[in-house]
């Protein structure tokens, strides 16, 4: 299992239209293989921001690297230029390898 997490910090006067940014989007995720979840989580207010993470799940780091180089993923992303205003600096992207496993019924 791959983790890829993107982190944002979005000052509070902008999370109404970050939030609606994200419910409101078509991802094209369901598209690829590999894919097996996503969330889009909304963490503590510190000093005026928010931080907001996205998170996917794939079932391998080459599922998530073939999702970077599809058309999906670029139609996805078609205008993210024009919503930079609404978050601090860059995306902050985090990938991770699972090494362990431990479901509910383990």
């Amino acid at each position: 299992m791959y983790l890829a997490m993107n982190r944002f910090t979005v000052p509070v006067e902008n999370a109404e239209a970050f939030e609606a940014l994200w419910l409101n989007r078509d991802s094209h995720l369901k598209e690829m293989d590999g894919f097996v979840g996503f969330h889009m989580l909304k963490g503590p207010e510190t000093d005026g921001r928010i931080l907001y993470a996205s998170h996917t799940v794939w079932q391998t780091e080459e599922h998530f690297q073939a999702w970077t180089r599809s058309d999906a993923f670029r139609a996805a992303h078609k205008g993210a230029g024009e919503t930079r205003k609404l978050y601090d600096g860059i995306p902050q992207f985090e990938g991770f390898t699972a090494i362990q496993e431990i479901g509910a019924r383990d």
